[in-house]
């Protein structure tokens, strides 16, 4: 029977907020949305209008409150690392000075286990989708939260990270991240790609076998994220080498590309439609118009950079730039938590003149758009699945997409529309 959902506002995200609006599911995919009163909702061996009525009649949909909530998508989280899930609270007390420093203590730590833990993965997974979260981007080592996604009702696109300044064969350490990667297709909901860490630890050949693999998925790559990664690239020297010296990665073989991110990236063929260039708090502004150009993602993590020493990323930047921008928590290593209304909040404090439209739209379609999952999710629009939240809004609220963004939405606010 065909399901619908009435509320004091309806978010469709590629249109403005409808107020008194409503939305009709069917199987699990929306078929109409709008205001006032509902369209005839056809149903096998039923009228149309039976089927409307019998949907608005006998199947209560909310609580008493439900007309002051607003339905919107769920939320995508577009970067994070679920696998460093047990990390939390854990690596440090205070901002790192630095992010070669931070993820020196990273290092550290993850060596102390010789597995990352499940169960703090499956919690993570809970935690993501309490708040309000339907899809995310993860980046894992180890394809350690791939069980907890698959059981889980959120989609995925797990990025398989490798790392590697100084490796012998690069071309069968990508064939045997892609043997896991292809090991997933087989659930639709979570999907995959082998990808590079950053700039900084990957080596060329390594970074062109990659590339070479790579086909028509999306890429994600962290990138621009430190003053540090800017001084290694363009003289060879600073704290990410001596950290790689530390390692006994580092190689005098490896050519000083004198260049700043992008361009960097730009010579393996990695900028273009499909990348999602992650963090990007170093970038110049004529960066991010070649990332615009390209139709590229910049994906901004404002909490976590602040967090790991990488500084604060220039978010109304981003915006005027162009560029596609998506919004991600990063890992439990360096934010408290994965709630995405946090992140957008954090958004909103560090670009107050950005419209509120274009922060949620990061938040949903731009960041469904990125991880290849756009037709699907990400807006409030007939024929996407109904991965719909209804979150409560006070009395008296007149700016909806604005509230939104104040951080004041809480997990107990937030309630799935589950129509499977």
């Amino acid at each position: 029977m065909p399901l619908l959902h009435r509320a004091a506002w309806v978010l469709p995200i590629a249109a403005p907020p409808i107020r008194d609006g409503w939305v009709l599911v069917d199987r699990g995919r929306i078929v109409a949305v709008g205001a006032g009163n509902p369209p005839v909702a056809p149903e096998q061996g039923t009228s149309a209008p039976q089927a409307s009525q019998a949907a608005a009649d006998s199947r209560p949909l909310a609580p008493d409150s439900w007309d002051q909530s607003a339905i919107l998508p769920g939320l995508v989280n577009a970067h994070t690392h679920l696998e460093l899930s047990w990390m939390r609270g854990r690596l440090a007390s205070q901002p790192g000075s630095s992010m070669p420093e931070w993820a020196s203590g990273l290092l550290a730590l993850r060596r102390t286990l010789p597995n990352d833990p499940a169960a703090p993965i499956a919690q993570a997974v809970v935690e993501m989708r309490v708040t309000g979260t339907a899809l995310v981007g993860d980046i894992t080592n180890s394809m350690a939260s791939c069980a907890a996604l698959a059981g889980s009702a959120l989609s995925a696109f797990v990025f398989r990270e490798v790392l590697g300044f100084n490796v012998a064969a690069p071309e069968q350490l990508v064939s045997a991240a892609q043997a896991e990667v292809d090991a997933l297709t087989p659930l639709a909901r979570v999907r995959g790609a082998v990808v590079p860490h950053a700039p900084y630890s990957v080596s060329p050949a390594l970074l062109r076998a990659i590339a070479d693999a790579a086909g028509g998925s999306p890429m994600s790559v962290h990138l621009g994220e430190s003053r540090e990664e800017l001084e290694f690239l363009r003289l060879g020297t600073g704290p990410w080498r001596r950290l790689l010296e530390q390692l006994g990665v580092w190689t005098d073989a490896w050519p000083v590309p004198g260049c700043w991110p992008v361009e960097y990236l730009d010579r393996f063929g990695l900028v273009n439609d499909r990348l999602l260039a992650v963090h990007c708090v170093q970038l110049s502004d004529d960066e991010l118009g070649r990332l615009a150009e390209a139709r590229a993602t910049v994906v901004t993590c404002p909490r976590s950079n602040r967090w790991t020493g990488a500084g604060t990323p220039p978010v109304d930047r981003f915006y005027r730039s162009g560029v596609r921008v998506a919004i991600g928590t990063d890992s439990l290593a360096s934010v408290e938590d994965l709630n995405m209304f946090n992140e957008i909040a954090a958004v909103r404090a560090l670009a107050p003149s950005v419209p509120a439209a274009r922060i949620l739209e990061s938040a949903t379609r731009a960041g469904a758009a990125a991880l290849g999952f756009g037709g699907e999710c990400g807006t409030v629009e007939p024929g996407k699945r109904a991965d719909l939240i209804a979150v409560g809004v006070p009395a008296g609220v007149t700016d909806v997409e604005e509230y939104l963004l104040s951080g004041r939405v809480s997990p107990s606010d937030i309630r799935w529309l589950d129509a499977y």
